[in-house]
């Protein structure tokens, strides 16, 4: 699927990165709850300022770069995609509720065959 290899080597740097990437976003939710006296705009602001450098230094990991890589392969997918026009869609669309309308008859005509077999014919009740 993915033409760009992103070769990923994990070293000591990666995993303080992500260590430090943990510790911010902490950092972020403690200061949320520390500064309870202050305004709530405060607040939020160092939340999103403190979850913010947590992305920003994930992003500089190993693992960021190989997120980020399979964003772009995943783009490049997506452009491929050849989408239906409206009337194949609608098209379509039909085929499958007429196909549950044609299996759930059939599904209820077996039901009641086997019904009728195993009540009527072998145990001999009457319903």
């Amino acid at each position: 699927m993915s033409t760009s290899s992103v070769e990923t080597v994990t070293t000591s740097a990666d995993k303080a990165k992500l260590a430090a990437s943990g510790l911010l976003v902490v950092a972020g939710v403690a200061a949320f709850y520390l500064l309870g006296q202050q305004s709530l705009w405060l607040r939020v602001l160092a939340l999103l300022a403190l979850v913010a450098a947590a992305v920003g230094v994930f992003f500089t990991s190993a693992q960021g770069k190989e997120l980020t890589g399979f964003g772009q392969d995943a783009v490049k997918e997506l452009r491929k995609v050849v989408w239906p026009t409206r009337p194949e869609a609608t098209q379509m669309t039909l085929y499958v509720f007429a196909f549950v309308v044609v299996m759930a008859l059939f599904l209820w005509l077996t039901d009641k065959s086997l019904e009728w077999v195993i009540y009527s014919l072998i145990l001999g009740w009457k319903q």
